[in-house]
């Protein structure tokens, strides 16, 4: 794995020497992490078929990918208010449908035997927390240990107030409440839980999660909010980059894994063990868009090299998983863009 500040993106080296993020992960991070590959799998659109779906994650774990990322929507109000973060304007793209998290994910695990299963991220305030930390420890086991367990606040208040959900102004704080339910859950028999949101005295919630002492949980999320949920709770952090809205290039990231390092040892934990987990959304063979309009290029898209180069520079700042989406209206084309990433991408990033 490239070092950062080495080949390509040399021009950030000097700016990266000088922080505590680059010299840990100059010292620590690059030599224990092997870069991973992950997926979005569609939940939506004409692609969510039981044969297409399966014919997706089989294919993935076949080229080697290591995860599979299953996103978290119930139901959309018509009317939409809230801003979606991960656009310029702040229009949510979907369309109305969406398959639910936890059952596809019990789905996809039936149908795979390798491939990590991560919800991507869950929104944490939409379930009851014992029910939803029973489920997933049942999964867990169903698929030998193979569940990690993203994490979110959520954006859309409408769906809150849709579902009965926690007073959206609070999710974050009843979020990491639910992180704590979950992981008492998870690793205490009995268990008793007394917080401000949730509530219960002593109880068997058996059998445990196979992973030890729990599975892993990333939170999801850039906001200083995030990072400090990150620092306290997580065992990784599962931030969205690389689109319009977020581009979090690497300079900007290694700003905020100095800042994740920096809060994570004040929470008396080690930031050597956090995973940092890095979703580029927008998969695009193509600079016509940021041509056009003058601007500098995405990480993640444009030709071969452009994307390993990029893929060696965010594996120098200690990124260990990157995430793409090779998503599309049409299952062949979805297949041809993980085939070309597995073929062509991957090994030209190994150099």
């Amino acid at each position: 794995m490239m070092r950062a500040g080495e080949g390509v993106g040399s021009v950030h080296s000097t700016r990266a020497s000088a922080s505590p993020w680059h010299e840990f992960c100059r010292t620590s991070l690059h030599e224990r992490h092997v870069m991973h590959y992950g997926f979005y799998l569609p939940t939506r659109g004409q692609t969510t078929t039981p044969e297409d779906l399966s014919t997706l994650v089989q294919r993935g774990e076949a080229l080697g990918f290591h995860s599979v990322m299953i996103a978290d929507h119930v139901v959309f109000p018509l009317t939409i208010s809230s801003p979606y973060p991960y656009t310029v304007s702040g229009a949510f793209p979907g369309h109305g449908d969406a398959m639910e998290q936890l059952t596809l994910m019990t789905f996809v695990a039936a149908k795979t035997t390798t491939l990590r299963l991560v919800t991507s991220v869950m929104i944490l305030p939409y379930r009851n927390p014992v029910l939803t930390a029973k489920i997933l420890a049942t999964i867990d086991i169903l698929s030998h240990g193979r569940v990690t367990v993203g994490a979110g606040v959520g954006w859309l208040e409408e769906e809150f107030r849709a579902l009965g959900s926690a007073e959206f102004a609070r999710r974050g704080a009843v979020s990491n409440e639910y992180i704590q339910i979950f992981k008492t859950l998870w690793t205490q028999d009995p268990a008793t839980f007394h917080g401000e949101f949730y509530q219960f005295e002593a109880l068997h919630c058996l059998p445990h999660p196979v992973q030890k002492p729990h599975p892993p949980i990333w939170i999801g999320g850039h906001s200083p909010a995030a990072l400090r949920r990150a620092a306290r709770y997580g065992d990784g952090w599962h931030p969205v980059g690389a689109n319009p809205a977020i581009p979090l290039r690497p300079h900007e990231l290694e700003v905020e894994l100095g800042t994740l390092k920096r809060l994570t040892e004040a929470a008396g934990r080690d930031p050597e063990a956090m995973t940092i987990s890095f979703k580029a959304p927008l998969y695009d063979t193509s600079l016509a868009t940021e041509r056009q309009a003058g601007l500098e290029r995405r990480p993640f898209s444009g030709t071969t090299e452009q994307i390993a180069g990029d893929i060696r520079i965010y594996g120098g700042l200690g990124v260990s998983e990157l995430i793409f989406d090779f998503r599309s209206d049409s299952l062949s084309e979805s297949l041809e863009r993980m085939e070309q990433f597995a073929t062509q991408i991957k090994p030209t990033a190994r150099g």
